[in-house]
């Protein structure tokens, strides 16, 4: 018989190495070299179980001879769900959801589980973290109990592929995919194999079987899934579940997906039924806005097909330190310290000897370049120590040259401020005109960032 070799493979990024290393050469880890087997063909050959019965073979054939049947996608009853996954749960899909310890991603998952059990699909909810009694226990408390939701405590995956084929439900939840392993494989559930196999077996069954399947993800130090990258080019689609532990709402954000957009956000509360959803999320994150308020802004962003409204604060103090700092939540540092410079040299501000601290309130992440007029006039207003007007939103991207630059659909945007009661609405000159404005709202356009501070600040 061959002997089987030995590799080693890093635990945070899969790099593979013959030898053991104190550092990884790829990502730099230190101490993440783990030994493992070497899997040889006839191992990997005599894995079968995934396909259940021989394997059909089949042969390239032209696109256009290939039916396209679309097939309707499985309500979960979560409008914000069905939002951030396209429309609805594809069959024969693979979602990853991921997200920090106790952010509430198993909250959801039993939660829409119940909710798809009491429209008659059968729901398969596999556990490696805990009992069936705990699971019941965590339902009882979610008010997430329903005839058609199966429970099973199980982390070998020949026993979870034969539990799915007798059941054959619409939809089956992994939490998670660090504890699920493959007696085939030596290394330990959680290691960089075991992951990749089991979820590439996951995969498998739900191409073959068109059933829907969940797995849940751990994440690292750093926010991103566990394991190597490859994982997530595995899956349809990988959803993370955003916000502070300490604070009640919870973002659901798509960052792939094969049937939708990537750009769709959910938002939910963190209740203690559980999470309830947030249908205006614009009503949120503004109602415990100070009117009169120095230093604060309201953009209108858009996320996905859906216009958010958000306050943005700053604060700007003179620095006791040499270099300045430039802190900012829920939004790139970079694009503040450029803001900020474009101040300086096109406005005449002098912020080199000030302090300046950004903050999105709500704990929304705005990445889009429409919120850079914004955040200027809170820095400015900051800076000036002049208030804002509160019925008035701001919306506009800042060049280098101090212009204000056209940004995409402004109507859904100012539209959005008008049913909130917003009075007037600054925005790019370039983007009046072509589309009709709502009665109640003042629209004033704007060229450069001089122009706006007049409008807004008077001067």
């Amino acid at each position: 018989m061959a002997k089987k070799k030995t590799k080693f493979v890093c635990q945070e990024c899969g790099y593979e190495s013959t030898k053991w290393m104190g550092k990884c050469p790829s990502c730099s880890s230190w101490n993440s070299m783990v030994e493992e087997w070497e899997e040889t063909k006839s191992d990997s050959r005599s894995r079968s179980f995934v396909t259940g019965n021989s394997v059909a073979i089949t042969s390239p054939q032209p696109i256009t001879n290939v039916k396209s049947e679309e097939e309707p996608r499985i309500q979960t009853g979560m409008k914000e769900l069905n939002r951030v996954l396209g429309g609805g749960i594809v069959p024969g899909s693979l979602v990853l959801v991921g997200g920090d310890p106790g952010i509430g991603k198993s909250t959801i998952l039993l939660q829409t589980s119940a909710l798809l059990a009491k429209m008659n699909h059968k729901v398969l909810y596999i556990s490696g973290e805990e009992s069936v009694k705990q699971t019941k226990l965590r339902a009882d408390r979610l008010q997430a109990s329903a005839d058609l939701l199966y429970v099973l405590a199980e982390t070998d995956l020949d026993l979870i592929d034969k539990a799915i084929r007798e059941i054959t439900p619409t939809l089956v939840i992994i939490d998670s995919i660090q504890t699920v392993y493959q007696a085939e494989i030596t290394s330990a559930p959680g290691s960089v194999s075991q992951v990749r196999e089991c979820t590439a077996a996951f995969m498998k069954i739900a191409k073959t079987t068109g059933t829907a399947i969940f797995i849940v993800g751990h994440v690292t130090k750093q926010g991103s899934i566990a394991g190597p990258k490859l994982l997530e080019h595995m899956v349809d689609s990988v959803l993370y579940f955003e916000g502070e532990r300490h604070h009640t709402y919870r973002i659901l954000r798509a960052v792939k997906n094969r049937f939708g957009s990537t750009n769709e956000i959910g938002i939910f509360e963190m209740k203690e039924e559980g999470l309830e959803e947030v249908l205006n999320p614009s009503e949120i994150f503004l109602e415990e806005r100070t009117e009169g308020a120095i230093g604060s802004t309201v953009v209108a962003s858009m996320e996905g097909t859906r216009p958010v409204l958000v306050e943005i604060q700053a604060l700007v103090s003179p620095t006791s330190f040499g270099n300045p700092r430039r802190m900012a939540t829920g939004i790139d540092h970079n694009r503040v310290s450029l803001l900020m410079a474009v101040l300086e040299k096109k406005v005449g501000m002098l912020l080199q000897n000030q302090d300046a601290y950004l903050n999105v309130a709500g704990g929304v992440r705005l990445d889009e370049p429409a919120i850079d007029l914004a955040i200027t006039v809170s820095i400015a207003s900051s800076f000036r120590n002049q208030s804002t007007n509160p019925t008035d939103v701001v919306i506009g991207e800042i060049g280098l040259t101090g212009e204000v630059r056209r940004v995409s659909r402004i109507e859904q945007r100012v539209n959005e401020a008008a049913k909130l009661g917003f009075k007037r609405a600054i925005i790019p000159e370039k983007n009046i005109g072509g589309w009709s404005f709502p009665k109640d709202i003042k629209i004033i356009g704007v060229s450069t960032v001089d122009d706006a501070l007049d409008v807004i600040l008077g001067g």
